[in-house]
């Protein structure tokens, strides 16, 4: 994949993340053999997935000559809080965008976890209704910068499109190589599917890597039936990019659904279970929104007996725990019990 080495691409990760075996976990499910690719310790304002994304979104926006990063997202938003960080160390400044589309939440949801690191970083927060359109409002705030004598550029939400989604064809070739070095025969791979970009770019990743493990995506805001189709434009659209034939096909997209409960954003029991679990069992840190409900999405998959006791299942965290802070309604403290 020479073309990925040739795109514009600035450091921001550390890198490699560990891939790690989780026994305890593992043993507590009864099989099969769980490891995970820790993306939460990817550095950047507290670790997580988008700053794979950023590397070359902001490779692409300083090449521009931008001065001013904008882009979208949820209060809660992990991409909002690593733009926002990113964009403080390179000395740009930052819009975010956010659309409160997650009721009935505990008031900390408005006042911590992400938001708060947002404000530490010196963006610029608006904060819309749900009802707002992310794709207007990105274009109004860039046109407002432009009249100020800016030079915007705008950052899609979640950082997925073919360019962003380039953080995780990178990703899968470094995933590749660790688990050649440490003798891990990977079967399949499990990770939330969001607005798209990180799923696409492991699955092409993979395939171009040559292997046959599929990357399942548990859909953790909307149907598979509407994810689809996101996931699809988006390998042929990162294909396109490196100027390489796609080895994939809407068809060819593992998708999972019964993990998303009432909405997004919104807690499930099985998210609860889940990251208790993970917390309990491997001192892993998921997230409510993501990792948590992908966790959940894997583990009744692994109750329902879809895997054999010798796959060898690698886990995606991409991150997410300070969005934990916003949740306590999720998780009580149970004093002396």
């Amino acid at each position: 994949m020479p073309s990925l080495d040739q795109l514009p691409r600035i450091a921001l990760q550390h890198a490699p993340t560990p891939l790690e075996p989780m026994p305890r976990l593992t043993a507590a499910l009864g099989g099969p053999q769980l490891w995970i690719k820790r993306d939460d310790c990817t550095g950047l304002a507290l670790g997580g997935n988008k700053v794979r994304k950023l590397e070359f979104l902001l490779g692409e926006a300083l090449a521009r000559g931008a001065d001013t990063i904008i882009t979208a997202g949820g209060p809660q938003s992990n991409h909002a809080r690593q733009t926002a960080a990113a964009a403080a160390k390179l000395g740009l400044d930052c819009v975010l965008i956010l659309t409160d589309a997650v009721a009935g939440r505990d008031p900390t949801y408005h006042t911590n976890g992400n938001l708060l690191l947002d404000e530490l970083f010196g963006a610029r927060i608006e904060l819309h209704p749900g009802t707002a359109d992310p794709d207007a409002e990105l274009a109004r705030a860039a046109e407002q910068c432009r009249a100020e004598g800016g030079t915007p550029y705008i950052i899609p939400i979640g950082g997925s499109n073919a360019l962003g989604m380039m953080g995780y064809v990178d990703a899968a070739r470094e995933l590749l190589a660790q688990a050649k070095a440490q003798g891990v025969g990977i079967t399949h791979v499990a990770l939330a599917s969001g607005s798209g970009g990180t799923h696409a770019g492991l699955a092409l990743g993979l395939a171009l890597g040559g292997s046959t493990a599929p990357a399942i995506g548990y859909c953790i805001s909307r149907t598979s039936q509407e994810q689809r189709p996101r996931v699809a434009a988006l390998l042929q659209a990162g294909s396109a990019l490196l100027g390489v034939a796609s080895p994939l096909s809407g068809d060819d997209v593992v998708l999972e659904d019964g993990v998303v409960g009432e909405g997004y954003g919104l807690p499930t029991d099985g998210m609860v279970e889940a990251l208790r679990l993970a917390a309990a069992q491997e001192a892993l840190l998921l997230d409510p929104v993501y990792t948590g409900k992908a966790m959940a999405g894997l583990i009744a998959g692994i109750r329902a007996g879809r895997f054999r006791p010798d796959d060898v299942v690698v886990f995606l965290h991409t991150g997410g725990a300070p969005s934990l802070f916003a949740y306590p309604d999720a998780f009580p403290i149970h004093w002396g019990e």
